[in-house]
């Protein structure tokens, strides 16, 4: 194990760091035109690996002495299945997390958003599944399907983000 994961697990048992995690396998990119927000059937969607990562990311997690006490999500149908499948705490849909991919010109807003919603947790030990383009955002990484980037718990929206390192997805 590369010695940025062992400082993201330690990070994560020590406390005050939050998980960033990409979607977890969903092939293609982006989302068809014309996709509808609640009708899972019209987006682009995890696959059966996509799945399998997932329950194997949340066993990983539970494995290593992760104690997580919240998962915020995308309400992208890839995400929140992602979310549910890691199976370490309740899910909630969180908008801020939400896919600005096709609209570039809500970035400023959308990492305001997102650094706000990072701040509003409090230093509480949590899982965000996202997407590719907010992490980047966010932390400058470009994470692989299934990645987690693990983060400082911000003290405040304007607060730099901290990166303690990744863990590259199982």
């Amino acid at each position: 194990m590369a010695a940025s994961e062992e400082e993201a697990f330690e990070a994560l048992r020590r406390g005050g760091a939050i998980v960033l995690m990409r979607h977890a396998i969903a092939p293609g990119g982006g989302d068809p035109p014309g996709f509808v927000l609640e009708d899972c059937a019209t987006q682009r969607n995890l696959s059966a690996d996509g799945r399998e990562q997932a329950r194997r990311t949340g066993a990983m997690l539970r494995s290593r002495g992760v104690a997580i006490a919240a998962v915020l999500s995308s309400r992208w149908c890839r995400a929140l299945e992602t979310a549910r499948l890691l199976d370490v705490a309740p899910v909630e849909g969180s908008p801020p997390f939400d896919s600005f991919f096709a609209n570039a010109e809500r970035e400023p807003a959308h990492l305001r958003d997102m650094r706000a919603a990072l701040a509003g947790l409090g230093g509480m030990a949590a899982v965000v599944v996202t997407h590719q383009v907010n992490i980047t955002a966010l932390t400058g990484v470009f994470p692989a399907s299934g990645e987690l980037v693990v983060i400082a718990a911000p003290a405040s929206a304007a607060a730099p983000i901290r990166v303690f390192g990744r863990i590259k997805p199982r």
